[in-house]
């Protein structure tokens, strides 16, 4: 049996998973403006990922660098969100949401 399927599966999953309250935290306390932060971690997991011999760990660490770069934009879909009401808004930042 071949189990490559399931564990990157799975762990896609899972990463997607834990990325979703990094970006909601993230936002919280440090707003739009840490997106640079997922950059460089999606630019570091790439490299990882090209360099790791492992087809499954580089798989999973390619599935990380593009989950970093693509919570950029969840980072902003994130502001939008807080602005509706949906999530809570940190009143030391009150006016980055005006």
């Amino acid at each position: 049996m071949n189990f490559t399927g399931i564990i990157v599966g799975l762990a896609t999953f899972l990463i997607i998973g834990i990325f979703h309250p990094i970006v909601v935290k993230a936002e919280y306390y440090w707003g739009v403006k840490c997106w640079w932060l997922f950059l460089v971690a999606g630019i570091l997991f790439g490299a990882l990922s090209l360099i790791v011999k492992d087809m499954i760990a580089s798989t999973i660490l390619g599935v990380v660098a593009f989950s970093s770069l693509w919570s950029i934009l969840e980072l902003v879909h994130q502001k939008e969100r807080v602005k509706k009401g949906w999530f809570p808004m940190n009143p030391k930042r009150k006016k980055d949401y005006e």
